[in-house]
C-alpha cells in the first residue's frame, strides 16, 4: 500500500471541505440530470434550500462541462457551495474532474492508485467501501472519509456494529438513502449521507424532507 505523510493525510481530513462536509452531513448526488437547465435549475433550488455540499457524477458525457456550469452558476448566486465529482473510477475522470474545478473526489470503489493521486494533488478523497476489511484498508490508505455502498443492503444497524471496532474512521452512507432513514444513519455514527435519486425525483417538500433530516 502507497504510503504518505500522514501530516499530507490530516491536512486533507482538517481541510475546509471536509469540515463543511461534517457540519452539513449531506451531500447531494447529482447523476445525470438532464439537460443542463435542468441541472442548474436543481442547483439552484438547493442551494436555496441550505444544501451546502454537492456531488456531480463523473459518468456522462457531459459531466465535466455540467460541473464547472454549476460552479459557475453557484458563483453567479453568489452561494457558497462546495461542489465535488463522484463515480470517479478512472485516472482519466480524475484528471477531467481536477480540471473542471472539482473540490473533493468520490468513487464507488477503493482503487489504491486513485486514493493516492488525490492526495498527491491535495485533493479530498472519499473512496467507496463494503466489507470491515475494505472500509479499513481504505482508511489506512489515506481516504478523507469512507462511503459505506451500498449501504441499503446493511441498514444502520450494521454502521452502528462497525463503529465500535472502527470507531475512529469517518463513513458517509450512501446508496438508497433517503427521507425515511437519513437521520437513522447520522445516528448510528456516519458523519454524513449521500442522497441521490431520492434527491433528485423528489418534489420540492420532498427535497426539504431530507434536508431537515440530515440538520
Amino acid at each position: 500500500m502507497p504510503q504518505h505523510d500522514p501530516a499530507g493525510i490530516d491536512a486533507l481530513r482538517r481541510s475546509p471541505v471536509a469540515d463543511r462536509i461534517r457540519r452539513h452531513r449531506l451531500i447531494a448526488i447529482l447523476r445525470r440530470v438532464e439537460p443542463q437547465e435542468r441541472l442548474l435549475d436543481l442547483v439552484t433550488e438547493l442551494a436555496a434550500d441550505g444544501v451546502r455540499v454537492l456531488e456531480v457524477t463523473f459518468d456522462g458525457a457531459t459531466a465535466a462541462a455540467d460541473l464547472v456550469a454549476v460552479r459557475e452558476r453557484l458563483a453567479s448566486d453568489g452561494s457558497d457551495v462546495v461542489v465535488g465529482a463522484g463515480t470517479i473510477v478512472t485516472q482519466g475522470r480524475l484528471d477531467a474532474a481536477r480540471a473542471a474545478g472539482a473540490e473533493f473526489l468520490v468513487a464507488p470503489t477503493l482503487d489504491l492508485a486513485i486514493v493516492e493521486r488525490s492526495i498527491e494533488l491535495g485533493i479530498p478523497v472519499i473512496p467507496g467501501a463494503y466489507s470491515p476489511t475494505e472500509i479499513a484498508r481504505a482508511w489506512d490508505s489515506g481516504a478523507t472519509f469512507v462511503k459505506v455502498f451500498p449501504v441499503s443492503s446493511l441498514g444502520p444497524s450494521h454502521i452502528r456494529e462497525l463503529r465500535g471496532p472502527l470507531r475512529e474512521i469517518e463513513l458517509i452512507a450512501t446508496g438508497g438513502v433517503d427521507a425515511t432513514n437519513t437521520a437513522a444513519y447520522l445516528d448510528a455514527g456516519c458523519v454524513a449521507v449521500g442522497v441521490g435519486s431520492a434527491l433528485v425525483k423528489a418534489d420540492h417538500p420532498g427535497r426539504q424532507a431530507i434536508i431537515a433530516a440530515a440538520s
